[in-house]
C-alpha cells in the first residue's frame, strides 16, 4: 500500500512542477504563447486561473497523500527485528581466558639494561 501512495505522490508532484513551469508570474509565459488556443480550450476564458487552480489542486492532492501514506507505515512497537534478537542472545562480559600466543608488551628504555 506505501508503494501505492509512493507512486501517486510522484505523479501528482510531476504534474504539479509541470503546472507550475507554464505559468510565469508575469503573464506571459507558456500560456500566453498558446494564444487563441488556450481561449477555446473546453470553453475555458483564462489560462491563468485554470492554471492557479491546477496549481492548488495537485499542492492539495500531495498534502493529502503525505498525510495519508504515514497512517500505513509499520510502527516498531511490539514487533522485533534481527538486530533486537541478537542484542539480547549477545554474551554479557567479555572472554576472561587469555589468548595462548600473547606476547608481553614492553616499551623501549624502560628496565632495559642500556637505560642504567
Amino acid at each position: 500500500m506505501l508503494i501505492v501512495f509512493g507512486i501517486l505522490i510522484i505523479l501528482s508532484s510531476v504534474i504539479l512542477g509541470l503546472i507550475v513551469l507554464v505559468q510565469n508570474p508575469k503573464g506571459g509565459g507558456l500560456s500566453g504563447s498558446l494564444g487563441g488556443f488556450s481561449n477555446q480550450l473546453m470553453g475555458v476564458k483564462q489560462t491563468t486561473d485554470v492554471l492557479e487552480k491546477g496549481t492548488w489542486f495537485f499542492a492539495g492532492i500531495v498534502a493529502i497523500l503525505c498525510i495519508a501514506s504515514s497512517a500505513f507505515i509499520p510502527s516498531a512497537t511490539g514487533t522485533s527485528s534481527k538486530n533486537d534478537e541478537l542484542i539480547k542472545n549477545a554474551p554479557a562480559s567479555l572472554p576472561t581466558t587469555k589468548p595462548t600466543n600473547a606476547v608481553p608488551i614492553t616499551t623501549p628504555g624502560a628496565d632495559s639494561p642500556k637505560s642504567k
